[in-house]
């Protein structure tokens, strides 16, 4: 009986955390905090449904040149994140791209709005969905 606590107990402490789902205005509400212009935010908050419906634990598939895609803006690892695989990346965040998987998405928002001010909102394939009038964030705030 003892041995079985001892199990079970190791079994939780080494289970993943849970993954949180975000909604457009929480996601717009901690991107304010962290120093988004509030004119960037719905374009963000758009970004955010297309590519992971707000979920900040997900990793995309593997992609057709062996990348992968991480977090609540779905970032790439060949270019922006270091995988813990070990396998080459430019790592141009400056980041592990488990890092990019929590539920402080601080790394995640930094990483993204690097990309966004080296390559345009077209870094995301998913712009094609976010380019024209989005609603307000206003009444988020």
């Amino acid at each position: 009986m003892k041995a079985l606590a001892c199990l079970t107990i190791a079994l939780a402490l080494a289970a993943p955390a849970l993954s949180i789902t975000l909604d457009r205005c929480r996601l717009a509400r901690e991107m304010s905090r962290l120093g988004v212009p509030r004119d960037q935010l719905a374009r963000w908050a758009c970004i955010a449904e297309h590519e992971s419906s707000y979920r900040t634990h997900i990793k995309g598939p593997t992609n057709s040149n062996g990348s992968n895609d991480y977090g609540i803006f779905q970032i790439n690892n060949y270019y922006w994140c270091q995988p813990s695989n070990g396998r080459f990346s430019h790592n141009e965040c400056k980041l592990s791209c488990d890092a990019l998987l929590t539920d402080d998405i601080t790394n995640s928002v930094r990483c993204a709005r690097k990309i966004q001010a080296r390559q345009g909102w077209k870094a995301w394939a998913t712009w094609k969905y976010c380019s024209g009038t989005l609603p307000s964030i206003d009444s988020c705030f």
